[in-house]
């Protein structure tokens, strides 16, 4: 893709990649390999986002309620999210990307844990594509515990409580320094955000396919690009066509 082919390009990408289980179904295949045919179109949206400009990815890899699933589907999600930092580490590396993991860590397995920190230090210097993966993600549990960060501070005296801004709540979630997500995809025909980004979408734009996940293309990708680059963001004030109007 072509950066040129677009008047307008997001800076911050974000997806839920949803569908894996029910396009395994459709083909009477176990869930398993929807999950592993969605890391192809992990790869392929990876190189597509940087081909054509955008800073910032954020793909909902794991939430922290996907630990509910059957155990031996959350060791295979596991598996595969080892088996792909371990196999694409050293490529997204040298196409100059960025890995920015966002979620609750403490309760994560050490190899799980290490692996993550791993691959963000290895490319933390990196300054293209900044790759954002959101595992044992929750929003609710990130604002929470924004929240209890910001009450320590006032029950040690560093923070007065009606000095909290919006600002101040930003900084300490975990997408303190990423911008907010200019665009939303959700594939599977699924329209709800499931407990994502929900402080972060305050004016996003929202695209929902009805494509399952596996079979997001670069071409699809490309379609929902030029309907965001259509949109009108007004950001609570007037269209750039209204304020034309008026003057």
């Amino acid at each position: 893709m072509s950066e040129s082919v677009f008047v307008t390009v997001p800076e911050h990408v974000a997806i839920i990649m949803d569908g894996n289980g029910r396009w395994a179904k459709q083909r009477g295949l176990p869930r398993t390999m929807g999950h592993r045919k969605g890391v192809e179109a992990v790869r392929e949206t990876v190189r597509a986002a940087g081909a054509v400009g955008i800073k910032y990815l954020t793909l909902f890899a794991f939430s922290s309620e996907n630990w509910r699933r059957p155990e031996a589907e959350v060791s295979d999600l596991l598996g595969l999210l080892k088996a792909f930092i371990r196999r694409d580490l050293a490529e997204l590396h040298r196409q100059n990307v960025r890995i920015k993991v966002i979620g609750d860590r403490h309760s994560l397995r050490s190899d799980i844990f290490g692996l993550l920190l791993e691959a963000e230090e290895t490319t933390k210097d990196n300054t293209a594509l900044t790759l954002v993966i959101a595992f044992n993600y929750g929003s609710r549990d990130e604002i929470a515990r924004a929240a209890v960060s910001l009450a320590r501070d006032v029950e040690a005296g560093r923070l007065r409580a009606q000095d909290i801004t919006p600002a101040l709540i930003n900084a300490r979630l975990d997408t303190a320094g990423i911008p907010d997500p200019d665009l939303i995809i959700r594939t599977s025909g699924e329209e709800r955000l499931s407990n994502f980004l929900l402080w972060q979408a305050a004016y996003s734009e929202f695209i929902f396919l009805p494509e399952y996940w596996p079979d997001f293309t670069p071409e699809i990708f490309r379609s929902a690009l030029e309907t965001f680059a259509s949109r009108d963001r007004r950001f609570g004030g007037l269209s750039s066509q209204a304020a034309a109007v008026g003057t």
